[in-house]
């Protein structure tokens, strides 16, 4: 079963020894139609409004506020609320998000590289070094760690669920789980 959830941000849990928990909390979700244990959910997102959007809630009769529309495995045989059961009797979840998008950076931020030295009339700096071959083969290998885009891609992560508030939706989960807060994501009950 997959969730639509909002990462709240991270915190910790008041036992000795503490554990270190991110909170996320699940999207109120319809579902509109089911086929073969997969399903169109519709959640909300922001205010984005256009006629497609228009057409689908009036094709599947929903309010205004739910203007966003996902694929997801659920636990329901028909449509209307989306099932939170098997959330309840959750162990451990995938957690998928993209993480923190940090631009164009250069390969000491990028790859952790060293540079060169700091002083004294080098030319190095916060440089890459050298990327070539000498005559053979005679061009950049593929896979270089070299400067680029960092960031901004999707990351799984499995979590095992420290505690679930079915009243407000909040799932606290040990460890961290990618991405910025306010950031939404999916979950996936393993087991």
């Amino acid at each position: 079963m997959e969730y639509i959830v909002e990462k709240i941000g991270m915190s910790r849990t008041i036992t000795v020894p503490s554990t270190t928990v991110t909170l996320l909390k699940v999207k109120e979700s319809k579902v509109c139609e089911v086929t073969d244990g997969t399903a169109v959910i519709a959640y909300s997102d922001g205010k984005k409004m256009n006629k497609s959007l228009e057409g689908k809630q009036k094709k599947y009769s929903l309010s205004a506020e739910f203007n966003r529309f996902a694929t997801v495995t659920v636990a329901n045989s028909e449509a209307g609320d989306l099932d939170m059961a098997p959330l309840a009797e959750a162990t451990v979840v995938k957690s998928s998000f993209q993480t923190k998008g940090r631009g164009f950076s250069g390969a000491m931020k990028r790859w952790n590289f060293g540079g060169g030295p700091a002083s004294h009339g080098h030319r190095m700096g916060r440089g890459t070094g050298s990327i070539g071959n000498a005559e053979w083969p005679g061009r950049v290998m593929k896979g270089r760690k070299m400067p680029g885009q960092y960031g901004n891609v999707q990351v799984t992560v499995k979590n095992t669920i420290v505690s679930y508030d079915a009243e407000n939706g909040i799932l606290a989960v040990a460890g961290s789980v990618p991405g910025a807060n306010g950031a939404l994501g999916r979950i996936k009950v393993v087991k």
